[in-house]
């Protein structure tokens, strides 16, 4: 969602979503055990290596102390994102209007360029379950979960992007494909997509159907981001652990969806096993590479666009 992208799309065109999700670039998730070697990098002569960070929500809500001084200090020198995992958007239970406050207050604090979480449901009667559990892809589910989106998005005065989760079930009910409620509740909320390549590829293998498929059906112009991570091998299912490099398979799909839609700014995620940062930004560097390979003039033009707006 960048004004350097093709074929945009009418809404894209009129600058209703553009402005949420500016092209930032090659990003990496933001891990404590990374700070000493961020900050050693941004203080000397060597490059930092990634363009922004993405910062797991939950893990900055506590006013004060070190984790907000970090981003506080941050923010200053890169651009920051953040990412949740407790808003338990699909869930029957009311809204965690505690939560949103303190997203809004977060937002507020590290200048968020925007804010993402998952298109599923955590908990129920008060009880977080600690997974992504998927939804039934069905028309009552997605009026649901797009009622809920836009109460959030008028709380937060922002729109808000939601990522595809990999999945281990199927429901019986369901009455659509995965990508079609996916965009059907970005249509009905006016949000976002946080598009997950390696879920999409994940949850294709673990499903039996095609990720070319499900990513050509994801309108374009709504995607904010892209994630990219590593999966583990539990046969006969593909699980996302977070905990390897990107595999090969994924890097092609990756280069394939830049082909559909176009420069859209890439996180890697490594959030188990986590190597050091070095190697981590070597992972970023191979993103880069992809994406320019991918989108040839484009790419210059999104990097060129990119740093006039600062």
């Amino acid at each position: 969602m960048n004004p350097g992208r093709a074929g945009r799309s009418p809404r894209e065109a009129s600058g209703a979503a553009a402005s949420d999700a500016p092209f930032l670039g090659i990003g990496v998730g933001l891990r404590p055990v990374h700070y000493p070697e961020i900050f050693r990098r941004l203080s000397g002569p060597d490059e930092l290596g990634i363009d922004w960070f993405e910062a797991l929500s939950e893990n900055y809500m506590v006013a004060g102390g070190r984790p907000r001084r970090v981003l506080s200090d941050l923010r200053a020198e890169v651009p920051l994102v953040l990412h949740g995992v407790s808003l338990n958007i699909g869930s029957s239970d009311p809204l965690d209007l505690h939560y949103v406050e303190a997203l809004a207050e977060l937002v507020e604090h590290t200048g968020a360029r925007w804010l993402s979480d998952h298109l599923c449901w955590t908990g129920v009667e008060g009880r977080n379950l600690h997974d992504l559990i998927p939804l039934p892809y069905t028309e009552r589910a997605s009026d649901h979960v797009a009622e809920r989106v836009r109460q959030v998005q008028d709380l937060l005065g922002r729109r808000i992007a939601l990522e595809n989760v990999s999945s281990y079930l199927s429901y019986c009910d369901d009455e659509m494909s995965e990508w079609k409620f996916l965009a059907e509740v970005a249509e009905k909320a006016d949000c976002g997509i946080l598009l997950d390549v390696n879920n999409v590829y994940v949850s294709a293998h673990n499903h039996g159907f095609d990720p070319r498929e499900y990513i050509a059906a994801i309108p374009g112009e709504r995607v904010f981001q892209i994630h990219l991570a590593g999966h583990s091998e539990d046969p006969p299912l593909l699980i996302d652990t977070h905990d390897h490099p990107v595999r090969d398979e994924v890097w092609d799909l990756y280069a394939w969806t830049l082909e559909q839609i176009g420069p859209v700014s890439t996180l890697i995620e490594w959030d188990d096993h986590i190597p050091s940062f070095e190697r981590l930004c070597a992972e970023a560097a191979r993103a880069r590479t992809v994406f320019d390979r991918a989108l040839g003039d484009r790419a210059a033009q999104s990097a060129s666009e990119s740093k006039r707006a600062g």
